[in-house]
């Protein structure tokens, strides 16, 4: 069998209708979109389709999409926006969590030095803040409230309806890293009530590279990144056209498709846990929500008896050496691999959190690779489970 893709949160191959879409503006529409002649004025009519479409699938209006680079400038954007804002005014509280990915993490850590007050509300074991916390948080000093909709590592969904109610009544900016849910669950801007909104293509089967910031009119906010007068002056910089046409598609495809997708993900995340049980009572764990959770992310723990657990990063490599493909939320810095910030959080069990991989699907996966998957696993676990006894 070919090698197995399970790192579909990590990113996912282009689509091929997506790929058709863009295409024609690599070559033939290539102009600049703020030219004067008709090369750039094709490619702003393509551009502004591509606004409204978007809008159109999130309930927003056109001129609150503002394209970006992805999802780390969109989170970076948002909460160096508000922040720099608000701030003037004395507000200078960042509320989030230390569960969130680390394009939010890191940029309200960087507001420290000027003078920002970093709040991290604790996860529960689900990995999941209740709008009750945000509530208690919330002071006359808090400048935004930063919690994402889907978490990357282990898939658990924050009330996010619920907490943006709660930051409205308020009247704090309310921004969500959406990019593991857009496309993959029902996101409705209105509905569920967000200030701001970061999403990247290439979690949804679109180019990497391109993404989208979503500020609802109104939302105090100073666009963080100049040079020029693109995206109505809140985003300066050559737009990048094929990306911007191919995140359109491949959006339009995912809203398309998306009750399909969802029942491909819960038959295979039953048959991968039906097959663990059958192999590994006992030595396995979920981490983060057992049912709860979005169908596409599974998180596991395996069990060794020993205070240390399995080495996570040889698990990966000896997976990788026999054609499997997965995540196991393991950063290398400064040639040190350090546990998953998240797992960390949310699990009690160092040993779990030093023994767990993530396993992510994508449209294009297959009962038969859990079949092959599971086989592959059980030789790995058996090798490595002698070395750790």
């Amino acid at each position: 069998m070919d090698p197995v893709y399970f790192d579909n949160a990590a990113t996912t191959p282009v689509d091929p209708d997506v790929l058709e879409t863009m295409l024609p503006y690599f070559t033939e529409d290539f102009g600049n979109a703020d030219a004067a002649h008709q090369f750039g004025r094709n490619c702003k009519v393509a551009v502004e389709d591509a606004r409204e479409n978007i809008a159109r699938l999130l309930n927003a209006e056109p001129s609150e999409i503002i394209f970006t680079s992805g999802g780390t400038e969109s989170d970076n954007a948002a909460i160096k926006g508000v922040y720099s804002a608000l701030s003037p005014a004395g507000k200078n509280e960042i509320i989030t969590s230390p569960i969130e990915h680390h394009a939010v993490m890191h940029p309200a850590e960087s507001l420290k030095r000027q003078g920002a007050k970093v709040i991290y509300l604790k996860p529960n074991s689900d990995g999941i803040i209740t709008a009750d916390q945000v509530k208690e948080a919330i002071t006359d000093k808090t400048a935004i409230v930063s919690l994402m909709h889907v978490n990357n590592e282990i898939g658990s969904i924050n009330p996010v309806k619920e907490i943006a109610t709660v930051c409205r009544e308020a009247g704090v900016p309310f921004h969500s890293d959406t990019v593991q849910s857009v496309g993959k669950i029902p996101v409705d801007v209105k509905e569920l009530g967000l200030n701001m909104l970061s999403i990247s293509a290439h979690k949804i089967y679109g180019p990497k590279g391109i993404g989208v910031l979503y500020v609802k009119n109104g939302t105090p906010w100073i666009p963080w990144l100049q040079g020029g007068s693109q995206e109505r002056r809140r985003r300066g910089g050559t737009s990048n056209i094929p990306g911007i046409v191919g995140l359109a598609k491949a959006m339009e495809l995912c809203w398309e498709n998306m009750e399909a997708h969802t029942q491909k993900f819960i038959a295979l995340r039953k048959k991968i846990i039906n097959g663990l049980e059958n192999r590994f009572k006992g030595k396995f764990t979920i981490n983060g929500p057992k049912e709860s959770g979005v169908p596409h992310i599974l998180n596991i723990g395996f069990k060794t008896g020993s205070s240390r657990g399995l080495d996570g990063e040889m698990l990966l490599l000896n997976l990788d050496i026999e054609g499997i493909c997965v995540s196991n939320g393991s950063a290398c810095t400064s040639g040190a691999t350090e546990p998953s910030h998240v797992l960390q959080e949310v699990v009690e069990d160092d040993a779990i959190t030093n023994s767990s991989i993530r396993i992510s699907f994508g449209k294009q996966n297959s009962e038969e690779e859990i079949d092959f998957f599971l086989d592959k696993l059980e030789g790995v676990l058996d090798r490595m489970m002698k070395v750790a006894s």
